[in-house]
């Protein structure tokens, strides 16, 4: 007796379409877990990809488990069932490195710290650390901060007749002067503004800071030294008025991303340079002719265009303005401490020059802390709920804390 085929009715049909949509969707997005993105269009996946891997593995999980229950009858199915399996397996490669990393980035802090150096920050602030480096509830739904006050667009310099403004972030409540945190921007020295990813400004105006996120001037209309000068500007105008904000200019810290990590760890070296308590670069390149002479594989910024209009030309045309222009130029003892994080899986800023510059600096006999994101891509840190979002935030907060108790 032969039994003739089921047939599937429309109701599957649509069911088993509808979920090979889904889990079609989920595994073109897991891809980037892995896969060097060819075009600056794709970095948004390539950095949420990695980051909210949780989401990625509930979402393919969950398309396995509906296939799962008509999988006999529908041949649809079957494809979007595969799909979630490989969804499930790319999105677990981050996560099985979660623990291992944080472990790393725990010894490398207190190896370049010194032992005790938890202890030496004031009980009081240690109190409001965060207990772990990552939550399944902030991945949720973000963390929860205290009150913040938020002023945006002070103007603090016009330069060629270009207003810049910066965006403040402190306490609500009052008390003791704030440490200062001025953060600035990245977007190839050619756009973005302080408006940018203000997540962390604000979780650490809520820890007590009082941050300024500044804004400079931008190329090819203006090329280095200009937008050094107008952070130069800027982290004086805020020592200036730093009382008018509750803030301690004594206490006066650097973080930057990209183009702004660069440009904070020149406004920290550079010899003159105002002190600072500490830089902190995110994936900032370091080294502007090393970095024209090996871009990155696939290179989807068009990395030697970029550095050519900042600087005005190729190392062979304009070499003075390259040496100038790179931080590790100016690596020598008695730096402010540098913490340096950069995902190992750069695109855009290949890792390599932020590891010769934690050995140069660590040479040097200065303290540097790099802290690798084995999974990570350039801008990582947008997704601040992501897994590489909460480690940074939960280094960082400590790495500043530390600075600023220091004589």
């Amino acid at each position: 007796m032969i039994r003739e085929p089921r047939r599937v009715s429309v109701g599957d049909r649509l069911y088993g379409w509808l979920l090979l949509l889904v889990g079609g969707a989920v595994a073109f997005v897991s891809l980037w877990i892995v896969l060097p993105i060819p075009s600056g269009r794709l970095l948004p996946l390539a950095v949420l990809a990695p980051e909210m891997s949780p989401w990625v593995m509930v979402l393919g999980a969950g398309v396995v488990a509906l296939a799962a229950l008509r999988f006999r009858h529908n041949p649809a199915l079957r494809v979007a069932m595969a799909s979630g399996v490989l969804a499930t397996a790319l999105a677990l490669l981050p996560i099985a490195q979660l623990r291992g990393t944080a472990q790393r980035f725990d010894r490398d802090m207190a190896a370049a710290l010194g032992p005790g150096h938890e202890a030496r920050v004031p009980s009081a602030v240690r109190a409001r650390w965060r207990e772990t480096h990552t939550s399944v509830a902030v991945i949720v739904r973000g963390a929860r901060l205290d009150p913040v006050r938020e002023t945006f667009g002070v103007p603090f310099a016009a330069p060629a007749g270009v207003t810049l403004r910066t965006n403040v972030f402190r306490p609500a409540s009052g008390g003791s002067p704030a440490p200062i945190l001025v953060v600035i921007y990245g977007g190839a020295w050619r756009g973005g503004s302080p408006s940018q990813a203000p997540q962390l400004s604000r979780y650490l105006a809520s820890r007590g800071y009082a941050v300024f996120a500044v804004d400079y001037r931008h190329a090819p209309a203006f090329r280095h030294p200009a937008e050094l000068e107008d952070v130069r500007t800027a982290i004086a105008w805020v020592r200036a008025h730093a009382s008018e904000y509750g803030a301690d200019s004594s206490r006066l810290s650097l973080l930057g991303r990209s183009a702004g990590g660069h440009l904070a760890l020149l406004a920290a070296y550079e010899p003159g340079a105002g002190r600072v308590r500490a830089v902190i670069d995110f994936y900032g390149p370091a080294d502007l002719a090393g970095g024209y002479a090996h871009p990155p594989r696939p290179d989807p910024l068009g990395v030697r265009p970029i550095i050519a209009q900042f600087l005005g030309g190729t190392p062979l045309q304009v070499p003075a303005q390259y040496r100038d222009a790179s931080p590790i130029t100016y690596v020598r003892a008695g730096l402010p401490p540098t913490l340096i994080l950069h995902g190992a899986r750069d695109h855009y800023v290949l890792a390599d020059f932020s590891r010769d510059l934690d050995r140069r600096l660590r040479a040097s006999g200065d303290t540097s802390v790099l802290l690798e994101l084995p999974w990570s891509e350039h801008g990582f840190d947008f997704a601040y709920q992501g897994i590489g979002g909460q480690l940074a935030t939960y280094e960082v907060e400590r790495f500043l804390d530390w600075a600023n108790a220091r004589p």
